[in-house]
């Protein structure tokens, strides 16, 4: 009688089964420049609850998928993509009795220009920013630097800064630099920035403080001043009001780079993003 009862408990006992495949949301998915938001649910209830997802993303080259998210939430915003990129990304959910299968793939395309601001988190304290943090001046008589919020490591891209305001011939320096440059100082004073600063009749490139390719011709009110950051190349080249301005700067830049600007106060600049690279300049 004892076995019979046992295996009548066994035939009835439901087994612990891991969660289905999650269904990702199309509807509630969404690209903004280089930032992707996926929603997902389960379609069916099982005995054992999920405990968490995965969201897995390759790397914009069919390359391996990398995990970007574990969690109990069904929606995850993923920052810091590459722009002008297609992403493969997939979830899958898990429980107590293991992993489920994943949900079918979705196909993420990045903007294909970059859209920026300056960044107010990793400016200098003396940085003053406006115009929805697209216009930046000073409040010291030093050069202080403040960096973009775009961070590019594949790419070709090209950006400008319009001079607003210009007043006792400072000269202030436009470039990119690693996220962990000296912001007390001129940009292209340290290891970490690549720059070109400027007067109203000069200019120079500089990178660990070391100046080079003097070039006549310089910036007033109204000027504007390109960036090409090509990363295909590995190369960085400066304009002055749509004109090539000196040689190339710098090559064999390897790595990530986010636009960086120095000024003083006598200085107010606005940026200008999501420009395709001239035609004329390529």
């Amino acid at each position: 009688m004892q076995s019979i009862l046992q295996l009548d408990f066994t035939q009835n006992k439901e087994s612990p089964t891991v969660p289905p495949a999650p269904l990702l949301q199309l509807e509630k998915c969404c690209m903004r420049n280089n930032s992707a938001t996926l929603a997902w649910r389960i379609t069916t209830v099982q005995a054992l609850p999920v405990e968490g997802y995965v969201l897995e993303l390759d790397d914009g080259n069919g390359g391996p998928y990398r995990e970007v998210y574990v969690g109990k939430e069904t929606v995850c915003t993923v920052d810091g993509l590459h722009f002008n990129s297609s992403y493969n990304a997939r979830v899958k959910a898990y429980n107590s009795a293991g992993v489920g299968a994943y949900s079918k793939v979705v196909v993420l395309k990045t903007s294909d220009v970059a859209w920026f601001t300056f960044d107010p988190t990793s400016a200098h304290r003396d940085i003053v920013l406006s115009n929805e943090n697209q216009t930046v001046t000073c409040n010291s008589y030093d050069d202080r630097v403040v960096l973009g919020t775009a961070a590019f490591s594949k790419g070709v891209h090209y950006w400008e800064l319009s001079v607003d305001r210009y007043d006792n011939h400072p000269d202030p320096a436009f470039g990119v630099a690693r996220i962990n440059t000296m912001k007390d100082m001129m940009l292209g004073k340290d290891d970490k920035a690549w720059a070109m600063y400027v007067d109203n009749n000069r200019s120079w490139f500089m990178h660990n403080n070391s100046h080079t390719n003097r070039a006549e011709g310089g910036i007033t009110k109204g000027s504007t001043v390109g960036i090409l950051l090509d990363l295909t190349k590995h190369t960085l080249t400066f304009f002055i009001n749509k004109q090539q301005h000196g040689p190339m700067a710098f090559e064999n830049l390897e790595g990530v780079f986010m636009p960086a600007v120095s000024l003083n106060r006598n200085v107010q600049v606005t940026l200008i993003t999501g420009l395709e690279v001239p035609k004329s300049i390529m």
